[in-house]
């Protein structure tokens, strides 16, 4: 099965001006249709600019286009968005959808964050940054915070996860940090989140990376990424990543979960980016 970059953008409209999410294919059936697709997600940092105004309406519309899962992230309402946790999983029962995880501070106040995750059956509470370190002993010594914060994490009843980001691909000591996080950390323990635009922006191949860590990225962002310097997140199936490739090999390597992300925004709105997105990756995961 091949989504040509044309063919794809010809279905969405993305490309033409003005286009609104009300024009755009399967806007009204995308939660309907095709029901035996397997479920996708969206981390939810994608609509930062307007998940604050009113998240229900939000949710409700993300639904509507198909989106089966959500990830959350911890921002100034919180990871359930103003709403006690129980409440925010009636919210999802109510909508057909599965909080899958959130990223969080997991160096404070761990014990509460894990123990109301697991209580609305959150998977994973995933780790989004730790910043550049100064040395490779830096580095692992994370590893073995991170295996600390597994144990907390499985003790309450759910998985941790650590989200890489490009500056874990940079050389040190003849090493890279990326792979002393996952050879010190315990497997069952730490898992990973494989942000396929930061591997791609850090010069790397994320199917060698997959290959060579088979079991351990069990979660994905799929963000695309933009031919050039700029390294720009773009709208799935417009930039250079192959996923109609990588995706099968990662969900056959033991990856479950594929979120959805997108950072920046050229020629469109966010609501009309996930809107072209959800379409992607339907198409995608159709003959799955």
């Amino acid at each position: 099965m091949t989504i040509s970059r044309r063919s794809f953008l010809k279905k969405t409209g993305l490309l033409a001006a003005g286009a609104s999410v009300a024009t755009l294919p399967f806007l009204t059936s995308c939660g309907s249709r095709e029901r035996d697709i397997p479920p996708f997600g969206l981390q939810l940092y994608t609509l930062r600019d307007v998940m604050p105004d009113d998240p229900v309406t939000v949710l409700r519309e993300l639904a509507d286009m198909g989106y089966k899962q959500i990830e959350s992230y911890e921002g100034p309402m919180g990871m359930f968005w103003g709403m006690e946790n129980t409440e925010f999983r009636s919210l999802m029962d109510d909508l057909d959808m599965t909080i899958i995880s959130s990223h969080a501070n997991v160096f404070d106040d761990l014990e509460r964050k894990v123990e109301e995750a697991a209580e609305i059956g959150m998977k994973y509470i995933v780790c989004p940054w730790i910043g550049p370190q100064d040395s490779m002993d830096d580095y692992r010594q994370i590893a073995d915070q991170f295996n600390e914060i597994g144990e907390v994490a499985n003790s309450a009843g759910i998985k941790f996860a650590y989200h890489n980001h490009e500056y874990t691909f940079e050389e040190m000591d003849g090493e890279l940090p990326q792979d002393v996080l996952m050879e010190r950390t315990d497997e069952s323990l730490v898992e990973y989140q494989m942000d396929i635009y930061w591997f791609a922006a850090g010069n790397q191949d994320p199917a060698e990376w997959i290959r060579r860590y088979p079991g351990r990225f069990t979660s994905s962002h799929v963000k695309d990424i933009q031919n050039g310097d700029d390294h720009e997140s773009v709208v799935l199936g417009t930039g250079s990543i192959n996923f109609e490739e990588l995706l099968p090999l990662a969900k056959e390597n033991g990856m479950e979960y594929f979120i959805v992300e997108q950072e920046a925004y050229t020629n469109t709105t966010p609501m009309e980016a996930v809107q072209a997105n959800a379409i992607y990756m339907q198409e995608l995961m159709r003959e799955w």
